[in-house]
């Protein structure tokens, strides 16, 4: 097949998004297909044999740490030239209002996929008049798709009660060959822990902004002896965080890759996770297949993924102070081992061809669904 793909993030970029989009594109460049991707211009026009087409990105005012393209008639023309026999525009928003119309004006066959609840990220910027409006521009934008992607099963059912159609859930998935526990590094340990590897070494890996939570953590810090805190990634709100942690042993690695990032989930002891806001939480399952036991918030994704006292705890955000409770009951050093164990055997034979795979056979029905309807629509 002739793919293209257009999206919000891309290399150099680093999310879950990103991640997820580029496991699959790998895999579809192995099986033979092509795949060309419009993004944002942020110097990379090539990932493994596939072109990247660049769109003019800037900064906005309110997010100045992340740069975004805005609708551009380019990306009409870019699709034009490729003709492709899908569009996936991937989490569409600014530069995916382009590809939806494009792809429409075009006639090619569309798939979107739902990333990321910027309805819910309004509470954090006193913005929350406003959820209702942004409910209906991104439910405008994904109707006009032939089928929609989300990444939980609570996001597909949110989804369809808000009225978005053909919502299917896009399969889950981590390397589990580039995350296991193997990689621990008592020198990377050593570094994360700013020099107390005896400690036990919370960690968080994410962009830094307000809807995390990760504030949180600083209660666990001043109320036990035992942990010290790392947090890997970077993002607006990282100025604020450091003001808030400081004096307390916590460590600011900023964004870290590959190995480094491999590295830095096998050497901690506990992946912590307050966000309430997410749609899957990728680093979840990085995490998981890295041996680590997670405590994270009581939310329709996490719980889909995160086993309650057998994989990692889960714990209450309407109880207060419940988030340092949970995470302290891993001073129990025999409840982290077990539910470490635990945590990477529910994980380890995931990979990312299962999520490609079913990816495929959505771009080939959704190809063949426009097909016939391209046909019904001469016949009568």
């Amino acid at each position: 097949m002739r793919i293209a793909i257009v999206t919000e993030t891309f290399l150099p970029s680093t999310d879950g998004i990103v991640t997820r989009l580029t496991a699959c594109i790998r895999w579809l460049l192995h099986e033979g297909h092509e795949v060309r991707i419009i993004a944002p211009d942020l110097g990379v026009y090539e990932f493994e044999g596939a072109e990247i087409k660049g769109v003019p990105a800037s900064t906005l005012p309110f997010y100045r740490s992340k740069q975004f393209a805005l609708p551009n008639p380019i990306v009409r023309k870019y699709l034009k030239e490729y003709e492709p026999d899908v569009v996936h525009v991937v989490n569409p928003a600014i530069l995916g209002f382009s590809g939806i119309r494009a792809a429409k004006n075009l006639d090619y066959p569309l798939v979107a996929s739902y990333h990321t609840n910027v309805a819910q990220y309004l509470d954090y910027y006193k913005l929350s008049p406003f959820k209702g409006l942004i409910w209906w521009y991104f439910r405008k934008l994904h109707n006009q798709a032939d089928l929609n992607l989300c990444t939980s099963v609570s996001v597909q059912n949110e989804l369809s009660d808000r009225g978005f159609y053909n919502v299917h859930v896009w399969k889950r998935g981590v390397d589990t060959e580039t995350f296991h526990p193997s990689n621990y590094d008592p020198t990377v340990r050593e570094k994360l822990t700013n020099g107390h590897p005896e400690r036990k070494l919370l960690l968080y890996v994410g962009r830094l902004a307000a809807e995390k939570e990760i504030e949180k953590l600083k209660n666990v810090l001043d109320t036990s002896a035992e942990f010290t805190l790392a947090i890997v990634g970077d993002g607006p709100h990282r100025e604020a965080l450091e003001k808030h942690f400081e004096g307390t042993k916590t460590v600011f690695t900023g964004f870290m890759h590959g190995d480094d990032l491999a590295k830095a989930f096998a050497s901690a002891d506990v992946f912590v996770f307050p966000s309430t806001t997410e749609t899957l939480g990728l680093v979840i399952l990085e995490a998981m297949a890295s041996g680590l036991p997670l405590v994270a918030a009581k939310s329709g994704p996490t719980c889909e993924q995160i086993e309650d006292g057998r994989t990692g705890l889960l714990y209450d955000p309407h109880k207060q102070g419940d988030f340092t409770e949970t995470i302290r009951r891993f001073e129990d050093e025999t409840l982290r081992k077990r539910l470490s164990i635990n945590a990477r055997e529910d994980i380890k034979e995931l990979g990312w061809s299962g999520a490609a795979k079913q990816l495929l056979t959505i771009y080939e029905e959704t190809a063949g669904i426009n097909e016939r309807s391209q046909k019904t629509q001469q016949l009568t």
